[in-house]
């Protein structure tokens, strides 16, 4: 049986999926594929159920949980750090009249920064355009994911707010859920159960070969040096990745109670597990 994984083309998920890059995770039953493309892209194409396995936001998810069932590891949090809102010297001291490039509708950053400033105005550009664009002007503040997180200060920028940090200031230390591995409900428990514990055993084995999976990220790494791919994979590949644990589900319920009470996702979201 074919089953296709996709994920986004950065150093931390690439790390997730070593196991199956390097051939130590295997099994006769499946032929795994691996697909990848950025998150808002993803999101997009599992409201079309179009990957078995799949990594979205947890924003998306909120519309998504009818489809796909949520995979208790492979999990993103800022454990009090995160996406961030950042700008020029001469932009914009605050975020209350100044438009925020976000890397998608649908990316947990852009619901995170929803619950930390009600309003405030935004424009979607692809993820890896924003940091440019606001070094250039061309925006007057832009919302970081991935990379950008470390590497804004060599572009001279200043951070506005690192919504990891907020959220856990306001939630007593939980950390921030940012992406998700989900997988299709119409595979059935067994098969969604075996292909859960495979994709459990690559990112043990990662984090087991931790030299090896970080050499192999460094080529998703977009401009990082070896030390700065290392500290990017620790941020969003640890122990909350391997299982959410009490505090990881605990974020994930805080999360989705507080955006249904401000109204930015339709409908309360059941946090359940594959098995």
């Amino acid at each position: 049986m074919r089953i296709t994984v996709a994920h986004s083309p950065d150093s931390d998920d690439a790390f997730m999926f070593y196991g199956f890059a390097c051939g130590a995770v295997t099994a006769e039953e499946f032929e795994i594929d691996q697909v990848l493309a950025d998150i808002e892209s993803l999101n997009r194409a599992a409201f079309d159920g179009t990957y078995e396995v799949t990594a979205v936001s947890f924003h998306a998810y909120a519309h998504l949980f009818d489809r796909y069932a949520l995979l208790p590891h492979g999990a993103s949090m800022g454990d009090r750090y995160g996406p961030i809102v950042v700008a020029r010297p001469d932009g914009p001291s605050s975020l209350d009249r100044a438009t925020v490039a976000i890397p998608g509708e649908l990316t947990t950053a852009h619901l995170a920064l929803q619950l930390f400033h009600p309003g405030v105005a935004c424009r979607v550009m692809p993820f890896d355009a924003i940091q440019p664009a606001v070094v250039d002007g061309s925006v007057e503040a832009g919302l970081l994911i991935h990379e950008g997180q470390l590497t804004y200060r060599d572009d001279g920028l200043r951070c506005l707010a690192d919504l990891g940090v907020w959220w856990a200031d306001r939630t007593g230390g939980l950390p921030l859920p940012l992406g998700c591995n989900v997988i299709r409900r119409d595979l059935g428990p067994d098969t969604m159960r075996a292909v859960s514990r495979l994709l459990r055993a690559s990112i043990a084995h990662a984090l087991e070969n931790r030299t090896d999976a970080v050499a192999y990220a460094l080529d998703f790494g977009r401009g990082l040096d070896p030390e700065r791919t290392d500290r990017f994979v620790g941020m969003y590949v640890n122990e909350l990745t391997l299982d959410y644990g009490d505090r990881g589900r605990a974020a994930v319920e805080r999360l989705f109670a507080e955006a249904h009470d401000r109204q930015l996702i339709p409908r309360p979201v059941p946090v359940e597990f594959v098995d």
